[in-house]
Parts: structure tokens; sequence; C-alpha cells
């Protein structure tokens, strides 16, 4: 595994715009960091979100009308997923992340509180595709919160929801969020917090890379950069270097690998897609989803959808 990530990290950073995977920012500490985000007055997704799943849940509710498995994606702590148990009234619950010991930790708290639903916690990469031969005869509902579709670039999205309109075999939907376009000032506030929790958050990956395939990514050599890219729609964000610096990947059983860096290079960590209403349902209409319903806030922040096969 080890072997497979360093090179994975290699052919990323030595690319012609260096990059790490928004994966490696959930380890433990990232995962901790993200929840602590989502309560900053800055970052608008994660309430704005619940206002409009609190708002109108008798509707989504009555759109998704009956779950056999609700299968959260990226569940983090699992806490979104769970305020649907009520409504929705699932049979089955599966938490999918990519911090293993994060979700089981969450999943298993979470059993004691409602004992009359199956769970489990996977590990799962959702940027590879999914698959559930074993739930193909039950009625799926898959719940992508927290507009984490904006981190897949469009090409990508559209693969992402032809993998899961397939997988509905005919039969459930896609309950998800995503972030709409919005002025300028919102959004560079929502990814550059003055108390320096996003920052600390980008920063945090180098150190899951290094605990990963031990290398020697220094934080005080690297700063947080985020920005709007207008002509693209999205939020980008980077890590700078604030000096000339040099990063040892080791080598399996071989030489290790040199990084040269200067300073002001950037390696690009995450990008964070913004749409309108009417291009996000075009996308989804695309993939094979064919009865859509939406929901929004009075400022059209931010909007909630139950797409069905």
């Amino acid at each position: 595994m080890k072997h497979i990530l360093t090179e994975e990290l290699l052919q990323s950073l030595t690319a012609d715009t260096p990059s790490i995977s928004p994966k490696f920012f959930y380890d433990d500490i990232g995962s901790h960091l993200f929840d602590v985000i989502t309560l900053l007055d800055e970052y608008y997704p994660t309430r704005t979100e619940k206002w409009i799943m609190d708002t109108y849940q008798r509707g989504i509710a009555d759109a998704v009308a009956h779950c056999d498995v609700l299968i959260d994606l990226g569940a983090g702590n699992c806490a979104k997923g769970s305020q649907l148990f009520d409504s929705i009234a699932p049979k089955q619950y599966r938490a999918l992340d990519i911090s293993k010991e994060y979700v089981e930790a969450a999943v298993a708290d979470l059993q004691k509180q409602f004992p009359q639903i199956e769970m489990s916690a996977h590990a799962i990469d959702l940027s590879l595709p999914l698959a559930f031969p074993d739930l193909q005869a039950l009625r799926k509902v898959f719940f992508y919160p927290g507009s984490s579709i904006g981190n897949f670039d469009p090409e990508k999205a559209d693969q992402f929801f032809m993998n899961l309109a397939q997988e509905c075999y005919e039969s459930g939907g896609l309950l998800i969020g995503v972030d709409l376009v919005k002025d300028t000032q919102t959004l560079h506030l929502a990814y550059n917090d003055p108390l320096g929790v996003t920052a600390a958050f980008n920063l945090n990956a180098l150190l899951n890379v290094n605990r990963l395939i031990g290398s020697n990514f220094q934080l005080q050599d690297w700063e947080h950069h985020a920005f709007f890219n207008a002509s693209l729609s999205r939020i980008e964000m980077h890590l700078r270097a604030r000096s000339d610096v040099q990063v040892i990947l080791p080598g399996n059983g071989s030489q290790d690998h040199i990084i040269s860096f200067g300073v002001g290079d950037l390696i690009h960590t995450e990008n964070s897609y913004k749409y309108t209403q009417e291009h996000f349902v075009e996308k989804l209409r695309r993939a094979g989803f064919a009865d859509i319903q939406c929901w929004t806030d009075p400022n059209k922040y931010f909007l909630v959808c139950f797409a069905k096969v």
C-alpha cells in the first residue's frame, strides 16, 4: 500500500500542475478539523444545507418515499446521515468514508442509539467506481451532502452520477447537496477564515502524507492559498511554498525521490465547483436520473436535490 501511495504522489507532485488528492485531507486529525470548519460563521454551506433539510424535511421524505438502505457517501461523523433516520426510516445504513478509524468509531456510537437499524462502516475512496451487488434487489438512497460533489471535476462528476444511477437498478435515487454560484467575497471568506482552521486543514494533508509514506514535508515551508477562479466557477485550494524547498519521497527499496519547489510554487490540493441550479439538474438528467426535485434557501446559496432513476 505504501509503495502504491508513493507512486501516486510522485506522479501527482511531478506533474505540470503539482497536486495532492483531496483524499489525503481526511486522516483522523483532518476529519476533526473539517468538523470544526463546518461550525465557523464564514462557512455557510453546512448551516444553509441544514436549514433546507430541516425546513423541507416532510417534502424530502415524501420524495424519497421509502428506503431499504441509506448509503451515506463521505459519511464522516455520520451526523448528517443520522438526521434522516426519523424521516425516511431506513432499514439499513451504510457509512462510506476514506477515513477508516473515524467512520468506524462514528458508526459504533450511532448503532447504540439506533439498535433497530442494521449498520456498517466501509473505508472507500469515492473517486473509484462504486458497486453494491449484494443490495441489487433493495431500494437504495444514496446520500451525498455538503457539496462534496464540488470536489469532482465536471467530467468526473458526470461519471460519478452515471455510476450511482446504474447502482440504483431502477429503484431509489440520490439525495445530494450542492453549493451554488454567489458573490466572490462570500466564497472567499468560506475558504479563508480568519481563525485559520481551513489553513490548518489544508496543511494537515502534508502531515498525513508524511505519516503514510515517510516523506519529509515541513509545515513551516508552506502556506494556505485559496481563491475563486471565476472562469472555471470553482474555488481552488493550494499549498504555496514560502521558500525554496526540496521534499524527499522514500523509494521502495530503491533510491529516494527528491522533488524541488521554488518560492511561490503551488501544490493544488482541492477544487470546489459552484453550480447554477439549471446546470446541476441537467447534469443529473444526463446521467440517467429522470425525476428531480429541488429545494433551496431564500438567498439561493445552496441546493438540495432528490433525483430518482
